[in-house]
């Protein structure tokens, strides 16, 4: 070989050092390693590192956050020894389901409010005014004049199932919200309201309720508002309470329309069971699920009109009665003191009752 060509050969290694093989661990392999270790993951590594658990949570929690306000309430409490008025200040968590400042919550946390004040998800704190409450559900809508608010997504309580994931949110303390998820424990519980009635339809969960947090919205995992967060048994481990958003709907659609809610009552404790198709198919029933009563009332209109428990409301004057909140909304539109019909499932007979609704004391 020549001198020129060893030199073209020299050239040629020098020019293309890459294509060179090194043995493993050289120095120019631990330095491109090296290298490479130190370079910053983006977001979208992290992201992708993230269970599904965790992101159905955070992804439920960036949806509905912006929406969840705090509330603080003051409520009078007597006098001083000079006759001044004494005020106590208390409050709680709701949300926003309009974008023109309607906001739900707890009717236990602005009964009785002399004045109330609303802090948003952005820090920005209002005055609010109470549209209505009902004790008898435990909900409440009050109003800020501040338009162009972020409203949180309405879901659809009856299509929940045990086992579901649950995200509960709240804003206890005005500047951030709180966080806790779980599951669906059971459906169709029955709470009694701080008022005395029994709320039916109960959503039952293990997502924490921490102080503050009554009012708030409870969500699936898609971000959707499936409950309104309003009690924890306290002896208990992970027992906590929501209103159904179905009722919540019913609930605040009659608060803004009248101020209060006028119902119909007729004594029984329900929850939503589905009925058997071959039922269904044989009565013809216009929906495939009742109102299941498990208790009757002494004294009351179902105990005088011979309803008994166990027997599956499907129909009240003539409207179709596919669960517990159906059987509000109709109770809702009655009125009291007047006869009219109520059809049960009773095994596998359908019974027609005459039944006279009396008007709720709440």
């Amino acid at each position: 070989m020549s001198l020129e060509e060893v030199g073209n050969v020299f050239s040629a290694l020098t020019a293309h050092p890459a294509s060179v093989n090194q043995p493993e661990g050289n120095d120019w392999g631990e330095e491109s390693a090296r290298g490479e270790s130190q370079v910053p993951r983006s977001s979208a590594d992290d992201d992708s590192l993230l269970d599904a658990y965790s992101r159905a949570v955070t992804g439920a929690v960036g949806r509905v956050s912006p929406s969840v306000v705090n509330i603080e309430v003051h409520q009078a409490a007597g006098r001083t020894r000079s006759g001044e008025p004494r005020e106590r200040r208390g409050g709680g968590s709701g949300f926003v389901f309009t974008p023109d400042g309607l906001i739900l919550t707890n009717s236990h946390v602005v009964h009785d409010a002399r004045r109330i004040e609303v802090t948003l998800a952005d820090g920005r704190r209002m005055p609010a005014t109470a549209i209505g409450d009902d004790p008898a559900s435990d909900l409440a809508v009050v109003r800020v004049d501040e338009p162009g608010l972020t409203a949180a997504a309405l879901g659809d309580s009856q299509q929940l199932r045990v086992g579901q994931l649950v995200v509960a949110i709240g804003n206890p303390y005005g500047f951030q919200s709180t966080v806790t998820a779980g599951v669906v424990s059971a459906l169709g519980r029955s709470l009694r309201s701080y008022s005395g009635r029994l709320i039916d339809d109960v959503i039952q969960t293990d997502a924490a309720l921490n102080p503050g947090n009554s009012g708030g919205p409870l969500v699936d995992s898609a971000g959707r508002v499936v409950g309104v967060n309003t009690a924890t048994i306290l002896p208990a481990q992970g027992i906590c309470f929501a209103i159904g958003i179905n009722t919540a709907k019913f609930v605040a659609s009659r608060l803004l329309r009248d101020g209060r809610i006028r119902r119909s009552y007729i004594g029984v404790s329900a929850q939503t069971v589905p009925v058997h198709r071959r039922v269904v198919r044989f009565y013809d029933l216009a929906k495939e699920s009742g109102a299941l009563v498990l208790s009757v009332e002494e004294n009351s209109p179902a105990k005088r009109a011979g309803v008994r428990d166990g027997d599956v409301i499907v129909a009240l004057e003539g409207h179709a009665v596919a669960g517990v909140d159906d059987l509000h909304r109709v109770l809702a539109d009655i009125r009291a003191g007047a006869s009219c019909s109520l059809t049960v499932l009773r095994h596998t007979e359908k019974l027609e009752l005459k039944i006279v609704p009396e008007e709720a004391n709440s």
